[in-house]
């Protein structure tokens, strides 16, 4: 099992997102702080990429740079080919909290994204996409409570509902699952990856879970510790899809991936 060069390059024509030359700096008292510098990363159309790291290496300032929620302070982001300026429905994300209006219900929640990305779409037509989407994370009979009424496992299933409903170019997960039991956690990785399989959207997660990494990616990417964090190797995870948490387990190459990310964390 050899890794992908770094450098890898794909033809445009394939590339969805594509980081280039990427640099983020913060000034302080002390002087100017590089979060990442010279960072490149391609992810290609219906890719599901993990990215891994320290805490503190800038995943998460990566993603929200991603997200347009975080100024670029050098090279550029691109989406189909097109500079990102700020945030957009191309690009719908998934945070660890879920962010919902503790007053308004599941249905009201994702409905606030399926009206803003589809204005011109008829009442029946928005409510059949929120509908749809509530369902497909388990929630039929929850379509009316409050999400205030919702345990937090259940905001999640809301929060992955009102990400694929706005239908984004890429979907962006920032530690979807950190805060959940891992019997929920479980639950909800399998209904994340059964929607993914159908949708087949370019989706960019964060995680520390190793095991999740592997379960959820075509690749996983590790990033150096920061200062200065970049990409620092690159893991093709070759399990054919659509992939049960048992065949993965069972599979000769689960422990030798397993291996390789949890000797690069270390080093």
């Amino acid at each position: 099992m050899e890794t992908t060069a770094l450098e890898q390059k794909f033809a445009p024509n394939e590339v969805m997102l594509d980081l280039k030359d990427l640099k983020k700096v913060y000034p302080t008292p002390k002087g100017d702080y590089m979060v990442l510098e010279g960072l490149n990363l391609q992810v290609k159309k219906e890719e599901f990429i993990t990215i891994i790291g320290h805490s503190g290496c800038g995943k998460t300032t990566m993603l929200s740079m991603i997200a347009g929620l975080n100024e670029i302070s050098g090279g550029k982001i691109a989406v189909l080919g097109a500079s990102i300026k700020g945030p957009g429905p191309d690009r719908g994300v998934i945070f660890q909290a879920p962010s919902l209006m503790p007053w308004m219900t599941a249905y009201e929640n994702v409905m606030l994204g399926v009206k803003k990305v589809f204005p011109h779409g008829t009442k029946k037509e928005r409510a059949d996409i929120c509908k749809y989407y509530l369902s497909k994370v388990g929630l039929d009979g929850s379509f009316h409570k409050r999400a205030s009424e919702l345990s937090q496992g259940m905001q999640q299933r809301v929060g992955i509902a009102r990400a694929f409903a706005i239908k984004p170019k890429v979907l962006l997960l920032d530690e979807p699952f950190g805060m959940l039991d891992s019997l929920t956690r479980g639950e909800l990785q399998d209904v994340l990856i059964e929607i993914w399989n159908k949708e087949k959207i370019t989706a960019v997660m964060i995680t520390h879970d190793v095991d999740e990494a592997i379960f959820l990616s075509d690749r996983v990417v590790m990033m150096t510790s920061g200062p200065k964090a970049k990409i620092g190797d690159i893991l093709p995870i070759e399990f054919e899809r659509p992939r049960s948490r048992k065949t993965v387990l069972a599979h000769d190459d689960y422990y030798e991936y397993r291996k390789h990310l949890i000797d690069f964390l270390e080093h």
